[in-house]
């Protein structure tokens, strides 16, 4: 039994490649729905082992709650149990985060992730009454959603052992970057599944214990991200090494000349997977940055 597997905890054994899948828009910014739900089944195809509608890269904050609803159903139609959809629900207040965690359910995912409320800070009673809240309104499995740089709220670790007492907590996908606190949590909680949220260390989350990891060179490049996986599964630490060293080169291509998010969909684009504009006031690449892209990309030989 790998130190890696999921934890005995989580219903779902989520593990490997789970890409946070993008949302598209028409030109005129309006949620795409039908090309939201085929770039679920691109990474799919391209072998993911499940999906995570309405994270950072679906542009959750950016929608309303009505658009984040018609995003998990037309995903959980597309990929109609052929792996995991564990649907994003988080929003500031618990109220609606409780309101988009019963939908899901209602509309079929397997689990809902909830990022910790945003922008307002959070103390220990705060935490464990947003979660218990949740907990209580649905039956679904729960992957806690750590990545403070854009929350503005990092879980202290005797918080997060009180969640983790919580029963339909199961997880955790951590974008905090902060490896001796993911190492210790995952130390110390070993019943849940971790799953390693930034592609600069996917080969780092693996060693100290994560199941798998949820990673946006997967939204456009999902072969590479399961290969890397699939080497480290099998034994093969070197192979897995050296594809994270490829991820590193991706990565810093998608950041060429802008955000991160517009890289993803830019480079989409390169691959003829058109996922549309960015809601303002994020933005595609200008042609320049484009341009840069898209030789970078070809020199990795991924084009």
């Amino acid at each position: 039994m790998a130190y890696h597997d999921p934890g005995a905890a989580d219903p779902l054994s989520i593990h490997g490649v789970v890409p946070p899948t993008v949302t598209a828009f028409h030109e005129d910014e309006s949620v795409d729905y039908e090309q939201t739900a085929a770039h679920a089944r691109f990474v799919v195809d391209g072998g993911a082992h499940g999906v995570f509608p309405l994270g950072t890269n679906g542009e959750f904050p950016l929608l309303t709650p009505d658009e984040k609803q018609g995003v998990v159903e037309a995903v959980v139609d597309e990929i109609d149990g052929d792996v995991p959809v564990i649907a994003g629900v988080g929003a500031p207040s618990t109220r609606e985060t409780v309101a988009h965690a019963e939908h899901a359910e209602a509309a079929g995912a397997d689990g809902i992730v909830v990022v910790t409320p945003y922008y307002y800070p959070l103390d220990h009673e705060a935490y464990l009454e947003h979660y218990e809240r949740v907990a209580a309104a649905t039956d679904l499995p729960i992957y806690i959603y750590h990545i403070p740089s854009k929350t503005g709220n990092a879980i202290p670790r005797s918080t997060l052992a009180a969640l983790a007492e919580i029963d339909s907590i199961v997880g955790l996908k951590d974008s905090s970057k902060d490896v001796p606190w993911l190492a210790q949590s995952i130390d110390a909680h070993s019943e849940l599944t971790f799953l390693a949220g930034s592609d600069s260390l996917l080969f780092t989350g693996l060693e100290i214990g994560c199941s798998g990891m949820v990673s946006a060179v997967a939204n456009v490049f999902p072969e590479l991200v399961v290969e890397l996986y699939e080497a480290y599964d099998e034994g093969d630490e070197a192979r897995a090494r050296e594809l994270q060293s490829e991820v590193y080169d991706v990565r810093d291509a998608l950041k060429t000349g802008g955000a991160y998010m517009s890289g993803v969909k830019t480079a989409l684009k390169l691959r003829d997977f058109d996922a549309g504009p960015l809601r303002s006031p994020l933005r595609l690449k200008d042609d320049e940055s484009t341009a840069e892209l898209e030789a970078e990309l070809e020199g990795l030989g991924l084009l």
